[in-house]
């Protein structure tokens, strides 16, 4: 049986992974204040758990990309979703500080292969002036999952307690897997995929490391682990340091957003745990839309005639032109002008990364994409382990409208910075 449409087919399955990971990490803000009840713990105590996430995450993120690389994009996806839903499911046996701190080191060792993993699985269905689409698509996941986790563990807590919460978000990465097994393969091995969809797709799309020709030292049609990828030459390219800074500046916005939201809203704006389940969500759906539209609208500038570099930059510039609302979140008289405001900063940032993202799918080709993906996420968690500390000790000092102002400033900097450090005619190299 062939199934029509496979390629989307295969972005609904990356899209529903990314959703599975943010419902898994999302799942610990929402809760937050009622586990600092029981654990005992500060807002220091809660930033330096989420920190140790980040520790892990940025550590992981750097190698998930070179196992992916070696492992192939089903083998390595495969790993990384188990590891951070047996993760998730732990959470339900915390005790204290330290042990939900284990649990959520082990979680952050886990979802970082999401991001390599899905970008190659891009990469290597999709042409690329639907590569940012593709890559939309699946960071949409985030905005769904950041969506949906706080009216269900709100309501899953309130009914069942919170330990029941991270087993019903755990359990759904299982389901998943079992799914991915059965229809992830490249296009070439494919056996859902239908032939003249193949032949209408394969002059365009990257083929995996583990498909070149034989005269590169490869097996063909093999899918095996792909050869040794050079980690240290990939980091010293200018295209992959600039693609760190990046978003070792911007990132920390969006874990900002995700981790201390529901703390923010309780006790700045003096929501109940009701109220975060019914308005977290939602400035993620405004996000959800922006990683589309995002997508779509580099997509329809590169139609349109517009260079690829061009069309990923000017995406990318009109994001960063809207991240300063954040400034204005906790000057606004209302709650609701507050979600307003960080409904821009969650829009402006899903524009920004729905290219950024696609970006190592137009410099590496697959046997390095992966490891640059990988690299530039680290360089993000590593700016976001900075930034939570920072965050945990002035929010418990001072107050929250410091963290507003740096994160709307933050990405003007950055595409400064891509600008001047990703001209156009460096999209024309090919690793």
């Amino acid at each position: 049986m062939k199934i029509p449409g496979m390629r989307w087919v295969i972005a609904a399955m990356l899209f529903l992974a990314t959703t599975v990971n943010y419902c898994d990490r999302l799942a610990l803000s929402v809760v937050s204040t009622d586990l600092r009840k029981e654990f005992t713990m500060t807002e220091q105590d809660y930033s330096q758990v989420v920190s140790i996430f980040l520790i892990a995450y940025a550590i992981m993120y750097a190698g998930s990309g070179y196992l992916v690389d070696r492992l192939g994009t089903r083998r390595g996806f495969s790993v990384f979703i188990f590891v951070w839903s047996a993760a998730a499911m732990l959470h339900g046996f915390a005790t204290g500080k330290w042990s939900l701190a284990a649990f959520r080191f082990m979680l952050g060792l886990g979802e970082p292969g999401n991001w390599p993993a899905a970008a190659k699985a891009v990469a290597e269905w999709f042409p690329a002036r639907q590569r940012a689409l593709g890559v939309g698509i699946f960071n949409a996941g985030s905005s769904l999952g950041s969506a949906i986790a706080p009216p269900v563990v709100t309501f899953l807590t309130l009914h069942y307690g919170w330990r029941s919460a991270f087993y019903f978000t755990g359990a759904l990465g299982f389901l998943w897997l079992a799914a991915w097994l059965v229809l992830y393969q490249p296009p070439h091995l494919n056996r859902w995929l239908r032939r003249s969809e193949y032949e209408a797709m394969k002059d365009e799309v990257q083929p995996p490391a583990e498909a070149m020709p034989a005269k590169q030292g490869l097996a063909v049609g093999s899918a095996g682990p792909t050869p040794h990828i050079s980690w240290t030459k990939v980091i010293r390219l200018r295209e992959c340091y600039t693609l760190i800074l990046a978003r070792f500046f911007t990132d920390p916005v969006i874990y900002f957003v995700i981790f201390w939201l529901p703390e923010y809203l309780r006790k700045e704006r003096h929501f109940d745990l009701a109220m975060v389940g019914q308005y977290a969500s939602v400035p993620f759906i405004a996000g959800g839309i922006g990683y589309v539209a995002g997508g779509w609208l580099s997509g329809k500038l590169m139609r349109a005639g517009w260079s690829l570099p061009r069309a990923r930059k000017f995406v990318m510039l009109l994001g960063a032109a809207v991240m300063p609302a954040a400034i204005l979140a906790p000057a606004v008289p209302t709650a609701w002008l507050a979600i307003l405001a960080i409904c821009f900063v969650t829009l402006g940032h899903a524009f920004w990364t729905s290219n950024l993202q696609a970006i190592p799918t137009d410099l590496f080709h697959g046997a390095e994409m992966g490891t640059a993906t990988g690299f530039s996420g680290m360089g993000g968690a590593v700016g976001g382990i900075l930034a939570n500390y920072g965050t945990g000790w002035v929010v418990q000092h001072f107050s929250y409208a410091p963290i507003f102002l740096m994160a709307g400033l933050m990405h003007p900097l950055a595409i400064a910075l891509v600008y001047k450090m990703l001209p156009d005619h460096r999209f024309t190299r090919r690793v």
